[in-house]
């Protein structure tokens, strides 16, 4: 990997570099307070985020054991004969923005718990066992929903957080010290130059006087 060129020591890219630095500076601090921002706003969603799952699990912890003494009560075919016909939900769906970041949110969806008639299941028509497994996954699939938009703008919160702290450490770490560098370097050439037409500048003085 050959090594990065340095600008060459001149005034006008001392200024500009000087320019660039503040500039880097100061979209640095933004960056910062950004990535602050989207810290404060994951921990007030993690909270209610930690309770949902939890919910989630407690209710998934009881649904599928039901769904196993279901399968054994009514066989796969009776199961599936009494999920017929099929359930068709549609849920309304708006497209926004939080804190820049492109994200989807569910407005409205359907109850997901039924009654046994709304079912369509004549009472005794099903064993005990499949009633409370309907009645479970009507209720997980009802948390899942209620909890998909706070997972999702979880998800684009962490992605920009991660992307955001990597872009300040670009600034922090790499290009503000190259640019600091460049600088010291560019003073440095200068500063010697300057020293030298000083002394040049006095030699031609001292030279002058003694031929006077």
């Amino acid at each position: 990997m050959s090594a990065r060129a340095r600008p060459a020591p001149t005034r006008q890219n001392l200024l500009a570099l000087e320019r660039r630095l503040d500039h880097v500076g100061k979209g640095t601090g933004l960056l910062r307070r950004k990535r602050e921002a989207l810290v404060a706003e994951l921990f007030k969603l993690a909270r209610p985020a930690v309770a949902a799952r939890t919910s989630i699990g407690a209710c998934a912890a009881r649904a599928y054991p039901a769904l196993l003494a279901a399968l054994a009560d009514e066989g796969a075919e009776g199961l599936a004969a009494v999920g017929r016909p099929g359930r068709h939900l549609r849920v309304e769906i708006r497209s926004g923005q939080v804190w820049g970041i492109a994200v989807a949110e569910i407005l409205r969806h359907p109850s997901m718990r039924r009654t046994p008639h709304a079912r369509g299941v004549p009472p005794g028509a099903v064993s005990g066992a499949t009633s409370e497994a309907t009645a479970a996954f009507e209720e997980l699939t009802e948390l899942l929903l209620e909890a998909a938009n706070r997972e999702t703008l979880l998800r684009h919160l962490g992605e920009a957080l991660a992307r955001t702290s990597r872009q300040v450490n670009t600034l922090e770490r790499r290009l503000q010290p190259a640019l600091v560098s460049d600088l010291a370097a560019i003073r440095r050439t200068l500063d010697e130059r300057e020293r030298e037409e000083h002394v040049r500048l006095e030699r031609l003085l001292l030279d002058r006087s003694a031929s006077g």
